[in-house]
């Protein structure tokens, strides 16, 4: 039941909820899987079929995990003696509100001096600590809440014609922006932080898909009504904390619709929620990216005294044509279901 209930579209926290613990079903099955082999007597018929569902529940789960480990394809291509003047290097870290350790996060932005920092839940307590970064990034976006939904953006490079928005939760924002690289390229960044389905948030995802779904149309290619201008040739970037897993069926929809790729299949999960607890991570916050960008590194960085794990992903602005064919093709039920998202 748990390893095939995320295959219903239902909404409740407690169903989208096992969208999560892909890796950890997996060894449990396997476990049981072996188990199973070595007390069961195969000569019963019934033995056998528990055997065959058993089998079966864990090919599933490594159909679903496989492709973010090296025994898959890399979506991305690997940059090769990348151009620094067309290189991005983004860090996002979920800083934890109440977390006091914020000394912890200016050294790991000092040892890994990323081109971008975005961080999630700072509220002006953290705004007030991060105050100094200002001397080395010039450019910033601020939007400090005391809900855990703060973000503020800290840039090197120059930021145009961004905004704070609300674009389905009145107190949830999310911004978007240009940066232009040394060489004067431009590229359109969105970074998000939508609420989960929980029991102390919210009962549905319907809130978080709606989100992503909504940003995965107005960044898609056949856009019709992105008021960023309908023939926008900006590569893209989507950044954040999710709040869900990068192999989820929501997930999975918003790279269809958006036809954004995601830099660690075939390098890696770089589970970065719950940095306390070992046996209980995943993959909550993530960078996806069109098809202009090959892949300069990606890592987990060090403990900072929150729940999640910062992550950091450097990228070199191409021509596009490593990674044409690339990515999750949408079908038709899969545009009626972003459909249904987003009039729901």
């Amino acid at each position: 039941m748990c390893t095939f209930a995320p295959l219903s579209r239902f909404e409740q926290w407690w169903v989208r909820g096992w969208d999560f613990p892909r890796l950890q079903l997996f060894f449990l099955s396997l476990l049981l899987l072996t188990a199973e082999l070595l007390l069961l007597d195969l000569s019963f018929t019934k033995s056998r079929i528990i055997i065959a569902a058993g089998l079966a529940c864990t090919m599933y789960l490594v159909w679903w995990i496989i492709p973010y480990t090296r025994l898959s394809f890399k979506e991305v291509a690997q940059a090769i003696n990348p151009e620094p003047d067309n290189s991005l290097e983004i860090m996002v870290s979920n800083v934890l509100m109440d977390n006091q350790k914020a000394h912890l996060l200016l050294k790991v932005v000092q040892d890994n001096d990323p081109d971008i920092l975005v961080t999630l839940e700072t509220n002006s307590w953290w705004e007030d600590q991060l105050r100094d970064l200002e001397q080395d990034y010039p450019y910033s976006i601020k939007c400090p809440l005391e809900n855990r939904y703060g973000m503020h953006v800290y840039s090197k490079l120059e930021l145009v014609d961004f905004k704070i928005r609300y674009l389905i939760e009145r107190d949830i924002p999310s911004i978007r922006a240009r940066v232009v690289l040394p060489s004067g390229r431009k590229v359109q960044l969105h970074f998000l932080h939508p609420s989960p389905p929980s029991p102390t948030e919210k009962e549905t995802s319907k809130e978080r898909d709606a989100e992503l779904i909504t940003i995965a149309k107005e960044v898609s290619p056949d856009d019709e009504f992105s008021d960023m201008g309908a023939e926008d040739p900006d590569p893209v970037v989507v950044t954040g904390d999710l709040n869900d897993v990068a192999w989820s069926q929501t997930t999975r929809l918003f790279r269809k619709i958006s036809g954004l790729l995601d830099p660690r299949v075939g390098r890696g999960m770089y589970n970065t929620f719950h940095a306390e607890h070992s046996l209980i991570r995943w993959p909550l916050d993530h960078l996806f990216h069109s098809h202009h960008f090959n892949l300069i590194r990606i890592k987990r960085l060090p403990y900072i005294g929150s729940d999640h794990f910062p992550i950091l992903v450097a990228l070199e602005l191409t021509n596009g044509e490593d990674n044409e064919g690339s990515g999750l093709e949408a079908s038709q039920d899969d545009e009626e279901m972003a459909e249904d998202k987003l009039s729901e």
